[in-house]
């Protein structure tokens, strides 16, 4: 199934074709009206050397009136066989159609409401037949049985003319065009965007980014180069002041000579105060004992430190380097 945009936005198709996977471009006067374009021929010409395929409006009283306009557009410099005109189904329309078909040249009758609109435009030659879904569902009708015959007819009869599906509102109608088997759907970017998305798949690839991470991050690169650290010699007070600054719910304490004493957390806080009470906060670090620090080495990898993590059930680890700390690691830094 083609998939075209539908728009006059030239941000918005810019954007679009990057992805490279367009196969044209569907405009109308009311969408260059909308986006205050006053150069149309200008836009013509810009639009289709940015498309593969641009398939623009050819309008006039007569079928001759189609045939002139269409004629003087492609003297605007347009590939007729990247050209397609748009003309709205009418027995002139489609009398316009046959004519332009007989200068080879690609026709899209479109404004389809009913069956007989899309025969006559098919048994006229038509490129493209185009129902417009979301405007026929507006008016209660049941725009997708339409497609569904259309696309029948085509089957049946043998007709070269390719079903658009159009007047898209949502990604509902991208799986009905699959389904119905039209051979082509213009959208709009907003619609686009949404095809590729589902909450599952989202999930999955966060998970796959995350252990990916795991696996080849060292501890070094993911810590953010604060090293939360104070001297033995520090009050518990100032120690718990500089912890709230540096954002970590652990300090590193190290002695005169710049040799680890031990790690300091908020839990050990209130250990400290439910058995000492307020007069602990008077002490200096160097008043208390220290447990082993949960350490991990700052070459090592995340992997590595998220099982210490999982092992030791805490929250932060030092990190050292040849003995020395140089930062800690929050349980946090493994999302990053």
């Amino acid at each position: 199934m083609e998939l075209y945009l539908d728009s006059a936005n030239l941000k918005e198709i810019e954007e679009a074709f990057k992805l490279g996977i367009l196969n044209g471009l569907t405009t109308t006067p009311t969408f260059m009206q909308r986006e205050g374009i006053t150069d149309v021929d200008g836009m013509i010409i810009k639009l289709s050397k940015i498309v593969p395929v641009l398939q623009i409006e050819a309008l006039g009283d007569t079928a001759e009136d189609v045939l002139a306009e269409a004629k003087r557009q492609l003297a605007l410099g347009l590939d007729p066989t990247k050209t397609v005109f748009k003309i709205p189904v009418s027995l002139e329309g489609v009398r316009a159609c046959r004519l332009l078909r007989n200068e080879g040249l690609l026709v899209n009758v479109h404004l389809v409401y009913t069956l007989q609109q899309a025969y006559m435009a098919m048994h006229a030659g038509a490129t493209y037949v185009c129902p417009l879904v979301g405007r026929l569902q507006d008016q209660g009708h049941d725009a997708l049985d339409l497609v569904a015959q259309i696309v029948d007819a085509v089957n049946d009869y043998g007709y070269d003319t390719k079903v658009m599906f159009s007047s898209v509102r949502n990604v509902e109608h991208v799986r009905n065009a699959l389904n119905l088997g039209v051979h082509t759907i213009t959208v709009p970017l907003k619609i686009l965007k949404q095809l590729t998305e589902n909450h599952f798949t989202t999930v999955g690839t966060e998970q796959f980014i995350h252990d990916t991470r795991l696996m080849t991050v060292k501890v070094r690169e993911a810590i953010n180069g604060i090293n939360p650290l104070v001297s033995a010699d520090t009050t518990l007070v100032d120690a718990i002041i500089k912890m709230t600054e540096y954002g970590f719910g652990a300090i590193t304490i190290v002695n005169a000579d710049g040799s680890l004493k031990g790690v300091f957390t908020d839990g050990d806080l209130r250990r400290k105060i439910q058995t000492d009470g307020r007069d602990v906060l008077s002490k200096k670090m160097s008043d208390f004992t220290f447990a082993d620090a949960k350490s991990v080495e700052a070459g090592a990898l995340l992997n590595d430190a998220a099982q210490i993590l999982k092992a030791t059930k805490v929250d932060t680890l030092l990190v050292t380097e040849n003995g020395k700390p140089i930062g800690m690691l929050d349980i946090q830094d493994l999302e990053a």
